[in-house]
């Protein structure tokens, strides 16, 4: 269930939101990440995912995210659980405030091919090494956490 602008932006400010990052490595042990299009991370390489919705089991959200953000449905049976991470953002989707938390639960997931990657989350894609995503100034640093 989507809320409404006003209804989300109390939720923002009085809880965290619950989310699935996923961590994807293709066949030549690297990671995709993509250039964010929005808040919060705006501006800096991320890990595919999004929120998880009121009503929504993990397994329904892995499915709906990996189609929205990858262009392809893949299964929580096929990804490998990484854990859980604290994300702490000052801004939010609307702007300079409130603040958002995301309690951000990543899963790895090994991919063989993506050839149609969506563009609403993210302008553009690359594949990166571990050592590149670490070294790279612009990969936002809940995403290096996953590497660390």
């Amino acid at each position: 269930m989507y809320l409404k602008v006003n209804t989300f932006k109390t939720v923002i400010a009085s809880t965290p939101l619950v989310s699935i990052d996923l961590v994807i490595k293709n066949s030549n042990e690297e990671y995709l990440l993509g250039y964010r299009n929005n808040r919060p991370a705006q501006g800096y390489w991320f890990v595919p995912g999004g929120r998880i919705l009121k009503d929504e089991s993990l397994a329904e959200a892995f499915k709906r995210l990996t189609s929205q953000e990858l262009g392809q449905v893949f299964s929580i049976e096929g990804a490998t659980l990484q854990g859980p991470y604290d994300h702490f953002y000052s801004d939010c989707v609307f702007g300079d405030s409130p603040s958002t938390h995301y309690v951000a639960i990543a899963y790895k997931l090994n991919v063989q091919d993506l050839t149609s990657l969506p563009k609403e989350q993210h302008s553009s894609y690359r594949w990166y090494s571990v050592a590149e995503l670490l070294a790279a100034p612009d990969v936002h640093q809940h995403t290096k956490a996953y590497f660390i």
